[in-house]
């Protein structure tokens, strides 16, 4: 889009192989894409080449989350953890990839307290990022008081920062503000909508998380371009969108009822209509 690059996070669930992703998402508009690593093998060194083939850019790398609750356990299960998450760093420096985007906790069924071991298992990895220049960032999702801490632990560290989920934000996190805490800090968006906590008694599970397109839930999206201009992010504008419902839930259905090039031709219609709302929070800074 004119004045505002758009990217859009490759997904397990568009049914085609990343490559034709990366062709189809180019030929719709975008123009980069992101690498999702996070619960299967990918290997990002065809994608690098397709993307210099296409003129896209790569945003980041998101690192698998599956042991991220590990990270904070003592002994040999919490090196593993830190292993995996240091080979992807690598992985992002090899082939020039800007950022990498980790989770700082999985699951439902903790006592949301942060350990030693995890902030200095998490120390290791930030030094290591800073020494290959490559930008780690850290994204809301549920047990943010870990997040929390980290980003309290490492403020002073220029290498790590905020991967803010707009759809996160408002069923992991409540509707809390975080754009109000780190949006100074902010590396890159995974913009996305939701409904919120769907229990009536607050209960929040993974379910929760929808990942629609904008506007298709309750986010407010006149104040997510506010905060984004407020705090002069200039990076492109990232989306990471399901087509798939939950189990129980059909908020997606519609999604996946649809041809994927139509699908996408609507998401990036949202795209454009959030970045021209962006454009116009800027001019009025100005």
């Amino acid at each position: 889009m004119f004045k505002q690059k758009l990217c859009l996070a490759l997904s397990g669930q568009f049914g085609i192989s990343p490559e034709e992703q990366v062709k189809l998402f180019k030929k719709t508009g975008f123009e980069g894409f992101a690498i999702d690593m996070s619960g299967r093998s990918v290997d990002p060194a065809p994608l690098v080449k397709l993307a210099k083939e296409e003129s896209m850019f790569i945003d980041y790398i998101h690192a698998p989350f599956n042991k991220s609750d590990d990270m904070w356990m003592q002994g040999e299960i919490g090196d593993i953890a830190l292993s995996e998450l240091l080979e992807h760093l690598e992985i992002c420096a090899k082939h020039e990839i800007p950022t990498m985007v980790a989770h700082t906790f999985i699951g439902f069924d903790n006592d949301n307290i942060p350990t030693d071991i995890g902030i200095e298992r998490y120390g290791k990895l930030a030094g290591r990022a800073s020494v290959l220049g490559v930008r780690l960032a850290l994204e809301n999702t549920e047990g943010e008081e870990y997040l929390f801490a980290l980003m309290d632990a490492f403020k002073n560290e220029k290498s790590v920062g905020f991967c803010w989920d707009t759809g996160h934000e408002l069923c992991y996190n409540r509707g809390k503000k975080l754009m109000q805490m780190f949006g100074d800090r902010l590396f890159v968006t995974h913009l996305n909508d939701n409904l919120g906590v769907k229990d009536y008694d607050g209960k929040i599970t993974w379910i929760d998380d929808l990942h629609l397109l904008p506007f298709d839930g309750i986010a407010d999206w006149d104040s997510i371009v506010a905060s984004l201009a407020e705090y002069g992010f200039s990076g492109p504008l990232t989306f990471e969108l399901n087509t798939r419902s939950k189990p129980g839930r059909h908020e997606n259905d519609k999604y996946s009822e649809m041809p994927l090039e139509r699908y996408l031709a609507e998401a990036y219609s949202r795209a454009c209509r959030v970045a021209a709302m962006f454009i116009k929070e800027k001019e009025k800074l100005k």
